[in-house]
């Protein structure tokens, strides 16, 4: 059975795996590489994602990377205003997802700018209103797996058994969104966030596990710590470990692989599905 979401009132399958591109709006993403700063800028890289094949357009405006600065909530919607804006103006047909813990910022972003898909890395634990303003919006709602907070996450690895403690926290919180009324979930499992790098493996190799749930699953491993760690690389120097780790994903069960590098992605998603299809 093919797994759907509901954008805006449009019923989108993934019965073929989507892309989401990221559009940092941050000035201190881990990635150099992926920060957008003007509105040139901005409109250039959302060209890029959808002439790449990007399904969704992924914008955050508070960097999520260990130890980032924790920045005002109105820096925040202000940085986010500038992409927000061009993507209503010129690309209203296309689906954004923002990448927000905070419920006001989220609220915001669905009633006046539009966006269809609320992305949380905290999975509501950074900002106790935020499933109640999700199930108000009405719009999907990606739940992550994380510990602690961006700035903490790196002390919270412990785990009595890092599967039964990822499963246990989906099954709690995918209930309460249900009970709440949220419709249209998709899991996270936090590559990166609150895990060490063999976490990280462990992790990937037990991807399928999460068909349990049967809801899309999204993976962003790009060109994070645990490519460029492993291979004594730089995250400049990790678009041929990412794509090889989003194609055992692919493999594994995602639905959504959330990529700087949209191309790549694109390009492992045909092959993926065309390997697939041959069985």
């Amino acid at each position: 059975m093919d797994k759907t979401i509901n954008i805006k009132g449009k019923l989108v399958s993934f019965s073929e795996p989507w892309v989401m591109g990221i559009l940092n709006v941050t000035p201190d993403s881990f990635y150099a590489g992926s920060r957008k700063q003007t509105e040139k800028e901005i409109e250039e890289r959302i060209r890029t994602i959808l002439s790449e094949g990007g399904k969704i357009i992924d914008v955050g405006g508070y960097s999520s990377r260990p130890d980032a600065t924790d920045i005002p909530e109105e820096e925040e919607m202000a940085r986010l205003k500038v992409a927000l804006e061009i993507l209503r103006k010129h690309y209203a047909e296309v689906p954004v997802s923002v990448d927000t813990f905070r419920s006001g910022i989220a609220r915001r972003c669905v009633e006046e700018y539009n966006v269809g898909i609320v992305n949380d890395i905290s999975g509501g634990e950074m900002d106790s209103a935020m499933f109640e303003t999700v199930a108000s919006l009405h719009v999907p709602y990606i739940l992550m797996h994380m510990k602690g907070t961006p700035q903490t996450m790196k002390q919270h690895t412990d785990y009595q058994d890092l599967m039964n403690d990822l499963m246990s926290y989906f099954s709690q919180k995918v209930n309460q969104l249900h009970y709440l009324g949220v419709c249209d979930v998709i899991l996270d499992p936090g590559f990166g966030f609150s895990k060490t790098l063999e976490q990280n493996y462990i992790l990937m190799n037990k991807l399928s596990e999460f068909a349990i749930f049967e809801l899309p699953l999204l993976v962003g491993i790009s060109r994070k710590r645990m490519i460029y760690q492993l291979l004594d690389s730089t995250a400049e120097n990790s678009l041929n470990g990412t794509s090889v780790l989003n194609t055992v994903a692919l493999l594994n069960g995602a639905d959504i692989l959330r990529v700087h590098d949209v191309k790549a992605a694109v390009e492992a998603v045909k092959i993926v599905t065309k390997l697939k299809n041959t069985l």
